[in-house]
């Protein structure tokens, strides 16, 4: 099992970059595939970068160029840098984590992105 606590989340204005950060704790960090989904208010929570433990990354369309998902495995530490952000961009940020024999998913607790325009 891994815990997973986000943090960097806060307030910026459209055009400025964020970086938030998913600590996890546990074994095997490197056998998870890390990836950071959001929910906006009123909407369905949904994928926004992902990162195997191989480092093959995927991203949602709607942040393709703007968004970087890194992983650093010594550190149990995964990363999305976001540049160019928009008001559309503003949720709740969430760390998932999904173990790649079992497929189990672990999830921290949210860190709120604020986008203001």
């Amino acid at each position: 099992q891994v815990q997973l606590v986000e943090s960097g989340g806060g307030l910026v204005q459209a055009g400025g970059s964020l970086r938030v950060s998913c600590a996890a704790s546990g074994k095997s960090f490197s056998i998870y595939t890390m990836g950071w989904y959001r929910q906006a208010p009123g909407k369905q929570r949904e994928l926004v970068a992902a990162i195997t433990n191989g480092g093959s990354t995927n991203y949602a369309d709607s942040v393709k160029g703007r968004f970087t998902i890194s992983r650093d495995n010594a550190k149990n530490t995964v990363y999305l840098q976001m540049n160019s952000l928009k008001p559309e961009d503003t949720a709740v940020y969430y760390c998932n984590a999904k173990q790649v024999f079992t497929l189990n998913m672990y999830w921290g607790q949210g860190t709120q992105v604020t986008v203001s325009s």
